[in-house]
């Protein structure tokens, strides 16, 4: 299952670092004291919220940019008007890297969210260290008590958590972790199908008081308004804007009719 490899590389990625740097990193972001953009600002603001992906390869798509000028991409969705800017961590599969976050971080002025399969503290706090504003929190790969650390450990290093679920039981297991900010997955992780009825599906079962973000699969303007017309609060969208050549008029297409 794909899942289960992605979850086993990203495991053996965090092994491969000795314990004492592991700890290291964690007392290290504990100490910062630069703020960093804030990710719930942005959800609050009105209307739909557009995050824009910066991937380079997916396990299901292959490669999916094959130039990949990460920083230029980032700065296009800027100019674009977008609202913040996830990005790939994950080398294996999505070929991503750890840097790509703190260049981007560095250079824009939208909140930024390290996406990756997260199965340790140390990689919570390597993403405060790299200056996200936010980290991917998956239910399916965490025990409740892990995704409880988890949740309390990114709010204590001023980070939002996106808590990514697929099932009303995983929304339920999120909202009792603790999670604020809860991500719709359309894209199921064993098989990587999508169906954009995902989403609409589930948002009713999430609790008023959560933010809560539409994750994969949106393509059209009229996906756009099926969902700000559900109540979310945000679109997570990466194919669509990493393969289309003008990123701006992509942007303004799934914007329309959608803004407050």
């Amino acid at each position: 299952m794909i899942l289960d490899q992605l979850v086993q590389a990203s495991q053996q990625r965090v092994q491969k670092v000795p314990v004492r740097e592991r700890v290291k990193r964690i007392q290290q972001a504990r100490k910062m004291t630069t703020p960093v953009l804030s990710f719930e600002a942005m959800l609050a603001q009105p209307g739909l919220q557009l995050i824009g992906e910066v991937k380079r390869a997916s396990p299901s798509k292959g490669l999916i940019a094959a130039e990949f000028d990460y920083l230029q991409i980032a700065q296009d969705y800027v100019a674009a008007g977008i609202d913040a800017i996830s990005v790939l961590t994950e080398p294996r599969y999505f070929k991503g890297q750890l840097s790509y976050l703190q260049a981007i971080a560095q250079t824009v002025s939208v909140p930024t969210l390290r996406k990756d399969f997260i199965v340790a503290a140390s990689q919570i706090a390597s993403a405060r260290i790299a200056g996200a504003s936010a980290v991917l929190l998956i239910v399916a790969i965490l025990t409740p008590v892990q995704l409880q650390a988890f949740i309390t450990l990114a709010h204590e290093l001023n980070l939002s958590a996106l808590v990514e679920v697929h099932t009303t039981a995983e929304i339920k297991q999120a909202v009792a972790a603790g999670a604020r900010i809860i991500g719709i997955n359309n894209r199921n992780l064993k098989d990587f199908s999508v169906n954009f009825a995902t989403s609409c599906q589930l948002r009713q079962a999430v609790p008023a008081e959560c933010y809560v973000v539409a994750e994969s699969g949106i393509q059209t303007a009229t996906q756009a308004q099926q969902l700000a017309a559900a109540g979310f609060d945000a679109m997570l969208v990466g194919e669509t804007l990493m393969r289309a050549p003008d990123k701006g008029q992509v942007v303004m297409q799934l914007r329309a009719g959608v803004r407050g």
